[in-house]
């Protein structure tokens, strides 16, 4: 898989937990939950996910800040 697809799908989950994070802390709703059910194992997945997907991006961060640098 091409890195840069990878790196989109990666970024566009990290933007579904920090938007569920975001309404978590301010309206106290937990959109996941609310989708697939609170702890169910499609919920799990997708917590896991969004989870590997934030350790994945702190690579990209470091990437990102040496791209410039070449």
């Amino acid at each position: 898989m091409n890195t840069r697809v990878l790196d989109t799908i990666l970024l566009i989950l990290v933007i579904i937990g920090a938007i569920n994070w975001g309404l978590i802390g301010f309206f106290r709703f937990n959109l996941i939950a609310f989708l697939f059910g609170n702890m169910t194992w499609l919920s799990r997945v997708i917590y896991a996910l969004v989870g590997l997907s934030g350790l994945y991006m702190i690579s990209a961060c470091g990437r990102i800040r040496s791209f410039g640098r070449d």
